[in-house]
């Protein structure tokens, strides 16, 4: 199945300072993305149900942008991407994700980050 790359954007009350600190720090990480979270460095070791996946951090630039690479990824294009700006209208936090996955569950992936994000909103006041 051909791997494809799909982006969503979310609209936050709560500013990218915050928003930054729940795909940095792993005690915010477990409030709303994985049940357990390891960081050393640059890798993080997500946990769901006693599964772990690792992914190394390759790119972070404070309050803008942090793309993670997965350590078993498909192919080294792969990564998913959290982009964070502000509405010159609204004054909103606009929250843009890039992740990949096979092209049949590009569905199956978008509702999966809308769910996660939603427990996202409720732990950043967002």
């Amino acid at each position: 199945m051909e791997r494809v790359s799909f982006d969503m954007e979310f609209l936050f009350r709560a500013s990218p300072t915050i928003l930054y600190k729940f795909f940095t720090e792993h005690s915010a990480i477990i409030r709303w993305f994985c049940d357990q979270c390891e960081v050393e460095g640059d890798t993080y070791t997500f946990s769901w149900d006693g599964a772990d996946e690792i992914a190394e951090m390759v790119d972070d630039i404070e309050e803008e942008r942090v793309r993670f690479k997965w350590e078993d990824a498909d192919s080294d294009d792969e990564y998913f991407e959290i982009r964070f700006s502000r509405s010159e209208v609204t004054g909103e936090t606009i929250l843009e994700i890039t992740d990949f996955c096979d092209e049949d569950e590009v569905e199956d992936q978008k509702r999966l980050w809308e769910s996660q994000i939603e427990k996202l909103r409720v732990a950043s006041g967002g």
